[in-house]
């Protein structure tokens, strides 16, 4: 026989035969109901428990009627979670109390002795209602952080290369599993661009995306970030506040950066992947989640594996599938098309009337290194869009720093990581006189990151 049983519920009275005949018929009912006879233990029932739904009494002391101890747990409850649906029951109800009760917020109110018909009848009511605030919720939560991102200019990935249609190849072959995808490639290759096709191609293509940027967080907000909060956890949490775990809920949650994880979180990733259940700062209960997890990274994590700076278990976990994307001077035979296709997009934009790329000004872009790859060549189009006065874009409109890849070579000895970091940082920073956002796009990091590694190597 097949348990459609739905919904959790919890019922506060200080009349044990209350409780009893409660319980005894609402678990014919529903998945879960438990009891309590002591209000004060309500903030850490529900801290401890998930329910959907609380039948709270208004009256715990003996020969008092007015209600106000309830209305006072009322307001308890929908401080530590609003999307909760609350029933009052009391013996002494009256139309002036029942108007009172849902302007303080409850979802209805009940008379005892009730019917069971109508009791069922109202906590189902209850029962919907919660789950749809809790749908709205999740959907605001959506909203904001989906509000917050900033599409690519361009919607898929550009080129007919034999090093791009092997990254096609794999992207169709595993854009239908729910398999974990590392994406690997320097910067400004594509890797959010490749995470966003796997989602678009994925059984999951109707959910939302979800996107954490690792290097532009804060190490402080980390947690708070990716697993939520609730009110109360710490100093500025005002309000309780889902995590991109719980949002990404049913879609995909992209983690670029995923090396800067702090190694203290590393433990508590792998948990939520391995259980699929995450539980929000200052709560005890965990949410379950169901998302496909796409992270990229610039940084060789094997390295970071051997210098204990990131789990291994957790590498195996994040990195079933990894996608490695070639460097913009691997696929050469791409920059006409990629050059072609920003130039229609930036050339809208700024409303000029430019008619193409003059074959030796491509040329020129060919034999260009292209350090900062695709993400370079699209600032380069971008500004000779707005500087050139010309119907079609020339040599001259392309301000590229060296020819070769031997003018790339820096003035470091030995191959310390460290020290070629250190040096390249010191040398956009000179090169841009100081100005962090210039320094950053050129070495192709957010400025947190930049401001990261000035302060790690004290420059």
């Amino acid at each position: 026989m097949t348990n459609n049983k739905i919904g959790r519920a919890l019922v506060v009275d200080d009349d044990s035969d209350v409780l009893h005949a409660a319980r005894l018929y609402l678990k014919q009912h529903l998945e879960k109901v438990d009891v309590e006879s002591n209000p004060r233990l309500i903030p850490s029932l529900l801290k401890n428990y998930d329910y959907d739904v609380v039948l709270l009494d208004m009256n715990f002391h003996e020969d008092v009627s007015s209600g106000e101890e309830g209305f006072h747990w009322l307001e308890r409850i929908l401080e530590i979670d609003p999307s909760m649906a609350v029933v009052l029951i009391t013996a002494y109800g009256d139309v002036e109390k029942a108007v009172k009760a849902v302007k303080k917020g409850a979802s209805d109110f009940v008379l005892k002795p009730w019917q069971n018909e109508k009791l069922l009848a109202t906590v189902n009511s209850a029962l919907n209602l919660s789950k749809s605030r809790r749908q709205v919720t999740k959907l605001r939560t959506q909203n904001d952080m989906l509000k917050s991102e900033t599409d690519q200019h361009y919607q898929d990935i550009i080129g007919k290369s034999k090093a791009i249609t092997k990254v096609f190849e794999t992207i169709e072959k595993v854009a239908k599993t729910d398999a974990n995808i590392l994406v690997t490639g320097e910067n400004g290759t594509g890797k959010e661009l490749v995470a966003r096709a796997l989602h678009r191609r994925s059984n999951r293509s109707e959910e939302v995306f979800i996107t954490v940027d690792m290097g532009a967080l804060p190490e402080s907000l980390f947690e708070s970030e990716l697993f939520g909060h609730v009110k109360g956890a710490f100093t500025d949490a005002r309000e309780s506040r889902a995590g991109r775990f719980e949002a990404a809920s049913g879609g995909t949650l992209f983690l670029d950066e995923i090396g800067n994880l702090p190694l203290q979180l590393q433990p508590k990733l792998l948990s939520a992947l391995q259980t699929h259940k995450i539980t929000r700062i200052g709560a005890n209960k965990p949410t379950e989640i169901d998302i496909r997890l796409i992270c990229a990274t610039n940084v060789a994590l094997g390295e970071m594996v051997a210098q204990q700076d990131f789990r291994q278990d957790l590498l195996y976990r994040i990195n079933t599938i990894e996608i490695n994307l070639p460097p913009l001077r691997e696929r050469m035979e791409d920059i006409s098309l990629l050059a072609e296709h920003f130039l229609k997009n930036y050339r809208k934009k700024y409303k000029k009337e430019i008619k193409g790329i003059k074959e030796r000004a491509l040329n020129h872009l060919e034999e260009y290194h292209w350090p900062g790859n695709i993400r370079e060549l699209e600032h380069a189009i971008e500004r000779a869009v707005i500087m050139t006065d010309s119907a079609m874009l020339e040599k001259g409109d392309f301000l590229l720093t060296s020819i070769s890849g031997k003018e790339h070579q820096l003035p470091v000895s030995g191959l310390n990581l460290e020290e070629v970091e250190k040096t390249v940082i010191r040398k956009a920073m000179d090169k841009h006189g100081g100005n962090i956002s210039h320094a950053a796009d050129e070495l192709g990091l957010t400025r947190a990151s930049l401001y990261r590694r000035l302060e790690k190597y004290d420059l």
